[in-house]
């Protein structure tokens, strides 16, 4: 999978697409895909870069969705639960999936300067991390891979 998150693309299309996918799988599993779950993904699709739990909970309480805090980390534990979103550990901030549905590790390219977050797919069982795990008999089961650099808009503009 190519990475998501630097390039020009259809952005309105890229919002429904993701609501949409998560859509159908919430009805094709019996979950209940609830107006605030659905304007938290929203919310960070139309972003497409990291958002604190607190910013979004920001938008929401402008838009008289809620003003709690549990309202959006509610809406955040469902959405990483069931793969429509992705916790960024270093910016402890969250970025919507850029691959839902599709089975992959993702790997996150993030910018120090403007916090845009591009998603590609990383092979934990591969490379050095792999090749460690099996010189000592540890099986991974879950890898976080962030890199932290500067994004080519960054780039271009200084």
């Amino acid at each position: 999978m190519e990475p998501v998150g630097f390039e020009r693309h259809d952005h309105h299309s890229c919002i429904a697409d993701g609501v949409a996918a998560a859509d159908a799988f919430c009805a094709e599993n019996g979950l209940q895909f609830t107006a605030s779950r659905r304007r938290v993904l929203e919310i960070l699709l139309e972003k497409h870069r990291a958002l604190g739990a607190y910013e979004i909970l920001d938008v929401l309480r402008e838009e008289g969705l809620g003003s709690q805090p549990p309202v959006a980390y509610r809406a955040l534990d469902f959405l990483t639960k069931h793969g429509f979103a992705h916790r960024i550990e270093r910016l402890n901030a969250f970025v919507a999936c850029a691959h839902p549905g599709a089975s992959h590790t993702p790997a996150f390219l993030i910018c120090r300067l403007c916090d845009s977050v591009a998603e590609a797919s990383a092979d934990p069982a591969s490379g050095m991390l792999g090749r460690a795990a099996e010189e000592t008999g540890f099986l991974i089961e879950r890898a976080v891979v962030e890199a932290e650099g500067v994004c080519p808009n960054c780039r271009e503009a200084a």
